[in-house]
């Protein structure tokens, strides 16, 4: 890398940052013509579609708004009004994101439905309705320039399951939508039966009479070539990849590391390889992300020189405004927080608290350490010693053996973890990892309270029964990456291998430990006090009551137990609509929540041992 032109690090380049000048906010914004498009689009496909499907509604007061959308065709008005329907609908969503190629399908469609309308009813307004909207799309052309967004033939799957289940469903609202024409009281069996046959074009069981059964035939005729056409279409296309993290860019990242990784306890886990980065023009910072349902999803602070972050943030955004995506950041320290809210206009809200543990103040003393103290004392009784070593100096063989007992151990079926887990174990260039390891030997149990008699010699990783992985956090600091446990292990675990890796930090030269990382840390600690207010009370009595599936009060209480200190994380928003949809994409990019499809024939894992804390170092360890 070159000179520090751009200023270097510690306190002083933060105090600079801090006294810029403001930027203009950049990045993308809500447009209110695009968003004005796809409500349009929206609505004008529910009402065709609603046309189509039921004949009440063609009669109501409705009926005359309905005529003059683009798809009410004359004699093919129902398959087409529904056909128009169903694409508009497919579309509107990537109208409201500025989607160039969703742009280009809705200009081919509305004139073509306008001149179906001229053609079959020659309606004057029918042409007007559509060509009005084309207007408006090509006079703000401009606005609809986004690119595509990352994708596999997956995808092209996916649709024929979801859009099967959608005409499913919606065939058989349009089979039993003429109860006044049907011949006989056909079953729910006969009924769906009628809508598999008809999705392939042929004639079911069900009859109608005075010619319903053109209709309902054409209906369902279209539902089955739009799932066709839709599924080809995307199986076929040029696949866009999602980015990965490349060989030269991972040196790069390494060399930011060795001269700023002290700077953010997250920044190591920058290095997972199914990230993609962009680096400031200088080349001295860079943001890592993921792109997870159109949210540009990136974590902790940015990688580098903090004088060179603004670089790096403005290349993020305009990569964010050229797809379209939602920027987001989790878990950036307060001072990435003010750096990311001054040069984007973005806002911050404190989403929790790092627990980070000073070495040469721990210590198993004193009346507060007293439950960890008694734990860590039974667990050594019972034959459990400890190893805590840096991954460079461990053997092949043995390297091995802990990649493998870890994805054993595994409670889930996918990997957990995006910010703050590396999702490795001992790869190229982290021999600076420190692993810390639990081991029984056979004739260990001296008091007869350990469990799992006879579990060593059946063990496939022999002696081992326990794991902890942290990764580098600068020269003086270690960032906790992965907990995992054999079932038969006793309880307190992971309590025994934090303990061993504290004390044995100082011999690695470690003088700072980073835990877990605490959602709600604050509410629910001030929450539990004495005068704590009734509103207060509430909040802590939910997150109590979501602890129940989320690892929210235990994971607090857990790190607690080591006496840390709280450092505040927090995510970084555009508005307050887009939460939702940003922790569902984080939900979904730290594991905890999976919307691939059904895998019957992926092997079965065998369940962990239940731990409150197992999965802590997963992901936010906190999610």
């Amino acid at each position: 890398m070159g000179g520090r032109a751009e200023g270097g690090g510690g306190g002083a380049a933060a105090g600079r940052a801090r006294r810029r000048p403001r930027r203009v906010p950049r990045g993308p914004r809500p447009e209110k013509v695009p968003g004005l498009v796809g409500a349009a689009c929206t609505l004008v496909g529910l009402i065709d579609i609603a046309a189509a499907a039921f004949p009440r509604f063609r009669a109501s007061r409705m009926h005359a708004l309905a005529e003059v959308l683009p798809g009410t065709l004359g004699p093919l008005s129902a398959a087409l009004s529904l056909s128009v329907g169903v694409l508009l609908l497919l579309l509107a969503h990537g109208l409201k994101r500025r989607k160039r190629r969703a742009w280009r399908a809705a200009v081919i469609l509305l004139p073509a439905g306008a001149l179906a309308q001229f053609a079959y009813r020659h309606s004057v307004i029918g042409v007007l309705v559509p060509l009005l909207l084309l207007g408006l799309l090509l006079r703000h052309r401009r606005e609809f320039a986004a690119l595509p967004d990352p994708r596999s033939r997956w995808r092209a799957l996916a649709n024929f399951v979801l859009m099967g289940a959608g005409s499913l469903a919606l065939g058989l609202a349009i089979v039993s939508a003429h109860p006044g024409r049907t011949v006989g009281d056909p079953s729910l069996s006969e009924r769906l039966e009628h809508v598999l046959y008809g999705l392939f074009g042929a004639e079911g069981p069900v009859g109608y009479r005075g010619g319903v059964d053109w209709t309902v035939g054409y209906s369902l005729g279209a539902l089955g070539l739009l799932t066709a056409v839709t599924t080809v279409y995307l199986a076929f296309r040029p696949e866009h990849p999602v980015a990965r993290l490349t060989t030269d860019d991972e040196q790069r990242l390494r060399a930011l590391l060795e001269r700023h990784g002290g700077r953010d306890s997250l920044g190591h886990f920058a290095l997972r390889r199914d990230k993609a980065v962009v680096f400031s023009p200088s080349g001295k910072a860079a943001v890592c992300y993921r792109v997870v349902g159109g949210v540009m999803l990136a974590s902790g602070d940015p990688i580098g020189d903090v004088e060179a972050w603004p670089g790096a943030i403005e290349r993020f955004m305009d990569e964010a405004t050229a797809h379209s995506w939602t920027p987001a950041v989790m878990g950036c320290s307060e001072t990435g927080g003010e750096v990311w809210t001054r040069e984007t206009g973005l806002d911050a809200l404190e989403l929790g608290d790092e627990a980070v543990v000073d070495v040469a103040d721990f210590s198993l003393s004193g009346r507060a350490m007293r439950n960890v103290r008694q734990m860590v004392k039974r667990i050594e009784r019972a034959g459990y010693r400890t190893r805590v070593r840096r991954v460079r100096d461990l053997s092949d063989g043995e390297l091995d053996r802990i990649r493998r007992a870890a994805d054993d151990w595994r409670g889930t079926g996918t990997e957990r973890g995006f910010s703050m887990a590396l999702g490795r174990i001992g790869g190229p260039g982290d021999g600076d990892a420190v692993i810390a390891t639990a081991h029984r030997d056979p004739a260990g149990d001296t008091d007869g309270g350990g469990g799992g008699d006879g579990a060593v010699a059946d063990s496939p990783y022999g002696d081992l029964k326990a794991i902890i992985h942290f990764v580098p956090w600068g020269a003086d600091g270690m960032s906790l990456e992965l907990m995992r446990r054999d079932r038969s292990a006793d309880p307190g675990m992971n309590e025994l291998l934090i303990t061993a890796a504290l004390q044995a930090a100082p011999a690695l030269g470690v003088r700072r430990v980073s835990l877990n990382f605490a959602m709600f840390r604050s509410a629910l600690a001030r929450g539990e006090r004495l005068g704590a207010g009734p509103v207060l009370r509430l909040w802590r009595g939910l997150l109590v009551f979501l602890s129940r599936w989320f690892q929210i009060e235990s994971l607090y209480k857990f790190n607690a137990k080591f006496r840390p200190r709280w450092e505040p994380r927090f995510v970084v928003y555009r508005t307050s609509r887009d939460l939702p949809r940003i922790g569902l994409a984080a939900m979904r990019a730290e594991g905890f929540v999976s919307v691939a499809l059904p895998r019957p024939l992926a092997r079965r894992r065998r369940p962990a041992a239940p731990c409150a804390h197992r999965d802590a170092a997963h992901g936010m360890r906190a999610a």
